[in-house]
Order: C-alpha cells, then sequence, then structure tokens
C-alpha cells in the first residue's frame, strides 16, 4: 500500500459566489493533491462549504429565501467554480449535513462536560461579515482588523471555550514543531501577537440568531461558527465524539497539511488545534497560511467594486491559462497581483512563446526531417549532456521545492526547463545539420532530445496545468506520464509516429482582448 497524503482547504463561507480570491486556494491544494498523486502517495483532498451564522441568515433573507434554500444555492455555485478550474478534491463537505451536525453536537457537549466550556456573559465588539468578536485595541481605527468594516457592541450569554487551559499547551507545541505554521512570517505574528500577549476565552454560542447547530442542553443557544465550521475536518471522516471512530479516519487524520487563507490563519493555529488537545486528537502536520491575490493593489471586496471571478476568467481565456496565472504569480509568503494586462502578458510570455512555440517547432522538425517518426539518438555531445543535466538537477529542485509546498516556484521551474530547450534548439541548430548528410545522426539525436525533454516538462506540468500536459503528451503520441518514467532519460519510444502539431495557445492582441473584456462586462449587467 502506498504512502497517504491529506490535504484539506478551508471551507467556503456560503454567504456569496466565491472571487478568485477565493479560489486560489482550492487550485493551490489541487496542485499540491496532483503532485503527490503523482509521486504514488495515495491522497485524500477535501474541501467544502460552511453553511450557518448570523451573516447568511441575513443574507438569506435580503434575497427572499429560507436559510436552507439559500445556502443550497450557494454550496451549489461553490462546487461548480471548484470544478470549472478542475479541482480534483475527492470529498465535498457541507456543514449543514445531518451526520456532521449530530457530531457537532456531542463535540460541544463532551467539551462542557469536561470543563472546557463554561457559560457566561459576552459584551464586546462583534464583526457580523466576519462572524468575529474584538476588543478595542484589536480594532483599526475603530473598525474591524480583518475587513475594516463597522463593528457593532453586543451583550448577550454565551458559552465560552477556556483557550487558556491549553495556551501553554499550544505554544510549546508550536516551539517543538518549527514546521507546524508556515510561511515563518506567519508563525511570528500569530505567537506574539495573539498567543504571547494571553489568549482570551472563545465565545463558542450565539443566542441573537438561530441558523447553526442548537447546543443540546440549552437550546437558546446555537453553536457558534468556529466549533461547527472547523470540526469539518474530522467529522467527515469517521471522527466520532464517543470514541468509536471508523477505521478509515486513522488513515484520513492528522492532515499532512491544511490550506488557508492568511486572513482565517489564526482560527486554524490556535482555536483548531486546542479543539483538537481538549479531544485528544493528533494535531495537523502543517498549516500553511497562504497569501491573498489583490485586485490591482487591494485586496478584493464587493464594497470596492474590484471583485473578479474564476468562471468568468475561464470563459475570457481558458481553464489552465487562468490556473497558471494564479498559480506562478502568487508567491510562497507575499500577496499576488491580478490584472487582466498581467494575465494577458503571462499568457503570450509563458505559455505562447515559450510552451507553445517549442512544442510546435519540434514536432514540425520532426516531421521535416524524420516524417514524424521519433528518431534514435546516436551522436551525443556535450551540449546534450548540458540539457540532460539541466532537466534532471531541475526535477530534483521541483521536488524539493513542492516538499514545501512553494508552488509558484515549482511551476516557474518547470517553464525554465522549457526555456532551456529553446536555447538548446538555438545551441544546436537542427535547421543547420539537415543540410549536411553526414549529420543524420546528430540531427536524430537532437531531435530525440527535444521530444523526450518537452515530455518529462509535461509530465512535471500534470498537477498544474493538466489539460496542457494531456494535449502534449497527444500530439507527443505517449502514454509515459508517470513520474518514474523521467528519472531517466529515455521515455519517448523511439519508432513511433507523432501526431500532427496543434497550437497549444494562441497569441493575445493585449489591446483587442482588453475591449472584449470590457465589453463582455457590459453586456453582463
Amino acid at each position: 500500500m502506498n504512502e497517504n497524503f491529506n490535504i484539506y482547504t478551508a471551507i467556503a463561507y456560503t454567504s456569496g459566489k466565491p472571487h478568485i480570491g477565493n479560489t486560489y486556494e482550492v487550485v493551490l491544494a489541487d496542485a499540491i493533491a496532483r503532485y503527490k498523486r503523482l509521486l504514488g502517495y495515495d491522497v485524500y483532498f477535501q474541501t467544502g462549504t460552511d453553511e450557518h451564522g448570523q451573516k447568511i441568515a441575513e443574507k438569506a433573507f435580503i434575497n427572499n429565501k429560507n436559510n436552507q434554500e439559500f445556502v443550497d444555492e450557494v454550496s451549489l455555485e461553490v462546487r461548480r467554480i471548484w470544478d470549472v478550474m478542475n479541482t480534483s478534491y475527492d470529498k465535498f463537505v457541507r456543514t449543514t449535513n445531518s451526520m456532521h451536525k449530530e457530531k457537532v453536537s456531542k463535540i460541544f457537549e463532551k467539551l462542557y462536560k469536561q470543563g472546557d466550556i463554561y457559560k457566561g456573559f459576552y459584551e464586546g465588539l462583534y464583526c457580523t461579515p466576519c462572524e468575529s468578536f474584538f476588543t478595542e485595541s484589536q480594532l483599526n481605527n475603530g473598525k474591524c482588523p480583518d475587513c475594516s468594516r463597522e463593528v457593532t457592541s453586543t451583550k448577550e450569554e454565551a458559552y465560552f471555550f477556556k483557550l487558556s487551559n491549553y495556551a501553554e499547551q499550544l505554544e510549546q507545541h508550536i516551539n517543538n514543531n518549527p514546521d507546524f505554521i508556515k510561511p515563518e512570517s506567519r508563525k511570528n505574528e500569530i505567537v506574539n501577537n495573539f498567543i504571547k500577549p494571553g489568549l482570551q476565552d472563545l465565545c463558542v454560542s450565539r443566542t441573537s440568531f438561530d441558523w447553526g447547530v442548537p447546543v443540546t442542553f440549552d437550546e437558546k443557544h446555537v453553536i457558534y461558527v468556529w466549533i461547527d465550521a472547523l470540526s469539518n475536518y474530522i467529522t467527515f471522516i469517521g471522527y466520532d465524539p464517543e470514541g468509536q471512530h471508523e477505521p478509515i479516519f486513522s488513515n484520513l487524520w492528522p492532515a499532512d497539511v491544511h490550506i488557508i487563507g492568511k486572513d482565517i490563519l489564526r482560527f486554524h493555529v490556535i482555536y483548531w488545534p486546542i479543539m483538537l488537545m481538549a479531544l485528544d486528537i493528533p494535531l495537523p502536520k502543517q498549516i500553511l497560511g497562504h497569501p491573498w491575490l489583490l485586485s490591482g493593489e487591494e485586496k478584493m471586496s464587493k464594497s470596492k467594486g474590484n471583485i473578479v471571478y474564476a468562471d468568468d476568467l475561464v470563459k475570457l481565456f481558458d481553464v489552465d491559462s487562468v490556473r497558471h496565472y494564479m498559480l506562478s504569480q502568487m508567491p510562497y509568503a507575499n500577496d499576488g497581483i491580478f490584472t487582466y494586462e498581467l494575465i494577458i502578458d503571462k499568457i503570450n510570455a509563458d505559455l505562447v512563446n515559450n510552451l507553445g512555440n517549442l512544442l510546435n517547432r519540434t514536432i514540425s522538425m520532426a516531421y521535416k526531417y524524420f516524417d514524424g517518426i521519433v528518431p534514435e539518438p546516436k551522436s551525443l555531445e556535450e551540449v546534450d549532456n548540458s540539457l540532460i543535466d539541466c532537466v534532471t538537477n531541475t526535477r530534483k529542485a521541483i521536488n524539493n521545492k513542492m516538499d514545501e509546498y512553494k508552488v509558484s516556484e515549482s511551476i516557474n521551474l518547470v517553464f525554465d526547463i522549457f526555456n532551456r530547450t529553446n536555447k538548446y534548439i538555438d545551441e544546436t541548430m537542427p535547421w543547420a545539420l539537415a543540410k549536411d548528410v553526414d549529420k543524420r545522426d546528430r540531427l536524430a539525436t537532437v531531435i530525440y532530445n527535444l521530444l523526450e525533454t518537452i515530455r518529462i516538462g509535461a509530465v512535471l506540468l500534470q498537477p498544474f496545468l493538466p489539460e496542457t500536459s494531456d494535449k502534449i503528451f497527444y500530439q507527443l503520441n505517449t502514454l509515459n506520464k508517470n513520474y518514474d518514467s523521467i528519472t531517466g532519460f529515455d521515455g519517448m519510444d523511439v519508432g513511433i509516429k507523432l501526431n500532427q502539431p496543434e497550437p497549444l495557445f494562441l497569441r493575445i492582441d493585449k489591446n483587442k482582448r482588453l475591449e472584449e473584456i470590457e465589453n463582455y462586462y457590459k453586456n453582463k449587467r
């Protein structure tokens, strides 16, 4: 049996349609999951939707729908967009699921009975869009520090989770496991800003609305979003609050990595680990706090009118062009920027000029000089060894980067292979070799090396641009797509006939496309 690899994204909040910043998270997780499958891991990849809370009830009311009808529609839309982006999740969960709600009730009751939850009064400042309470000192210019919206003064009876019972244990775990929170900057922020000043007990129930999981022993209370939402990672994989876990649970937990947006990181590196400690369950091995994809220089928000949706981008470009932009333009620790000008430039530079032209030139030359038959390499020179060494070293470098979940660096390394291969064409000048009958063996070697390097690049590209890789494999007429086939340099079968060259991507006229984009949105209004 292969080694397990378990990856979980945060679940999307069903207050509305997810924009490309939200969608980036599931595409990032998908690239990691696909890479691990390529290496032979048994991967479990879970995502889904978070469907309770005051904000959702208010949105349902505004849209003249009952709560369940509203979240059914939004959850379906979230899943549709995840599918549009060709993400390979194994399970899509929903927190209105009856099994999940029953387990959440039992988790709450268990924590209450063992003294980790107590009843009290909450008086403080509340941000409805973020479903979060704040103290005066945590506000930013009197507004929510997360979304910059107005907060309201709130006082109500509530149950609280004693985070203080586990604060020392959590800090010790973070110190003893330096890779638990990544990147390093996120860990320092959490420890210095939240843990070291002292953790305040967490409000875990509300009485001012009823769209949530009821507290079984006090039904005027509903379980507040974090215990409900965070529990999804274990309730859907066989965890039982009474200890009778399904056998699959030990295979699917703990998570090897949680992929979490930096704006909700503290909930996943403070509240969630402490919940698990209280339940005596292993903690995730790593929590990766990814950056934001900004629209221009700003975070996307409806109030700013700068939201972009993934399904619109796919209509305007194509799935792999959007995936490529998302994955290559988002640094490991810093925010990325989206503009239509930048995505067009990226498509033309990487997908058209670098990859597309390389494939088209190579197959065209194979047809011109060898009737489309893969030739046998017979005459190796130093320039060939240089290319092969570059491919081998880059493959190893990608593996090291993906072990650290540095996806943008990894996909850019794949394109470095294609860049190096284009340089190899200039170095070897196959058109000149073709003019000399005595250089036939040398020409065969050059064409073979080009085809094999493209194939290896396509194997490594599969986690990031799966449809593009399939198109490359089709034109190369090869079934050698697995990772083991790229540990050597002999995966193109000599004597097979290549399929006819076809453009992978078409060059975009920037000004014309920007005008088309403007008209597209005008027609949508």
